[in-house]
């Protein structure tokens, strides 16, 4: 991929993120970014990066634990509801505007570098992947959570995918980063040595149509898909089949209902 298309594709992710209400969606998983941290051991001795941090689910956590906490994500609205969060609860978090593909800190800076469904959006896997190794110091630890894309919510973004236009070939879907033989090959060589095991969280609502309303008017990817196909005549179909996904996999759960989100953890790290 050249670097025209990838800063398109960025300047495109920007825009995805900045609409809705991501912060909504993100209360959902909270429990991703507490495991995360969980994994990688995090203490008050660390340095711990979050790259593709979001509103933070996985740096609040770890400022919880005592760490020196750095977020880093593209889009500003989105640091800045983690940054209202962490001060709320007076937690010291240096938060970041910039790209996982060039992460603006220096070799070996962190103890930890985190990510929960953010790195896998970069368009370049294997220059994200080369970009977390750098800044991770020898003995270092990674904790990355992505989905998988055979699992139900790899399922969810094949519907969406299959009303909208078909991407360059060159560019890699983001759930390839919940593949292990791909997360493997990313890493080879760059002296990280990554550990897998299968995850998996709830995602919880009052009905099917509570979960494509929220979507569509929460979610950046389905409120940017709807933007663009609702004046071709073209949202409808989309939203039928989102319905009927979300009617084919939900199930009950403590009186509401849930589809369950399979995700790839990665751990392990660098020899020291």
């Amino acid at each position: 991929m050249d670097e025209t298309l990838a800063e398109q594709m960025k300047q495109g992710q920007r825009a995805v993120w900045d609409a809705g209400d991501f912060g909504s969606i993100a209360v959902m998983i909270l429990s991703v970014g507490e495991g995360a941290v969980e994994r990688a051991n995090v203490s008050a001795d660390d340095d711990v990066l979050d790259v593709a941090c979001g509103t933070g689910n996985a740096a609040l956590p770890a400022a919880r634990h005592g760490a020196r906490v750095t977020g880093l994500d593209l889009v500003p609205k989105l640091l800045a509801e983690g940054r209202a969060t962490a001060e709320s609860e007076g937690l010291e978090v240096e938060w970041v505007e910039g790209d996982a593909e060039d992460l603006p800190f220096e070799p070996a800076s962190f103890d930890v570098v985190l990510s929960t469904f953010g790195c896998m959006f970069a368009p370049r896997h294997q220059v994200t992947a080369n970009e977390i190794a750098r800044v991770l110091r020898p003995g270092g630890r990674i904790s990355i959570c992505s989905w998988t894309p055979d699992g139900t919510t790899g399922d969810f973004f094949k519907v969406i995918s299959s009303h909208m236009p078909t991407p360059p070939p060159d560019v890699q879907p983001p759930p390839l980063w919940g593949d292990e033989d791909h997360v493997r090959e990313l890493f080879a060589g760059t002296g990280v040595e990554p550990e897998f095991s299968e995850q998996a969280v709830d995602l919880v609502f009052d009905s099917p149509e509570d979960a494509l309303e929220t979507y569509a008017t929460k979610f950046g990817p389905i409120v940017m898909a709807k933007a663009a196909l609702e004046p071709q005549g073209k949202w409808q179909a989309l939203a039928d089949d989102l319905l009927a996904f979300f009617r084919k996999v939900m199930i009950e759960h403590d009186g509401r209902v849930a589809y369950r989100g399979e995700y790839l953890a990665v751990t392990g790290g660098k020899p020291a």
